[in-house]
């Protein structure tokens, strides 16, 4: 058993990217032991069923619209979450509502999972964050470095 971080969004979307620069930036500050895997999940969706497999633990960081204020950050676990993803669709989302759903028919759905979603400003074709966006990244990075060590992870600050 282990944990597993993941980061979903479109890297070309603006905002869409915040999962995956939420990755980005807990694997530049902090060092992960053997049991915690870290990864960029991009866009994919059901391909991600493998990453699922024998993991306790799971956070997932996203861009959510919740229709909260743009750069407003979401905490959702257990239940809570697939049931999230059956409203608020984006177009990698439907790909995440799947691998949920195809993880509990299989009994691959991890004991606990726990989502940080942050409210995007712009999902237009562009490179950058907004500033609203960009001013998380960071605390939602230190928010899952909390949880894991609540969880008995070791994760050390780089340097």
């Amino acid at each position: 058993m282990g944990a597993l971080v993941m980061g979903i969004g479109n890297i070309l979307l603006m905002d869409e990217a915040a999962g995956v620069k939420v990755i980005e930036n807990l694997l530049s500050r902090y060092i992960f032991p053997a049991d915690v895997e870290v990864i960029d999940g991009g866009t994919m969706g059901i391909e991600l069923l493998d990453y699922l497999q024998n993991k306790q633990h799971v956070y997932v960081a996203d861009a959510a619209k919740t229709g909260n204020v743009p750069g407003t950050v979401v905490r959702l676990e257990k239940d809570a979450v697939p049931a999230f993803f059956t409203t608020k669709i984006s177009p990698h989302q439907l790909g995440l509502s799947d691998l949920l759903a195809v993880a509990m028919l299989t009994n691959s759905m991890p004991e606990n999972i726990i989502f940080f979603g942050i409210e995007p400003k712009i999902m237009e074709t562009g490179l950058d964050l907004s500033e609203e966006v960009q001013g998380k990244i960071s605390g939602v990075a230190d928010m899952i470095v909390k949880e894991l060590r609540m969880n008995g992870y070791n994760i050390e600050a780089k340097g």
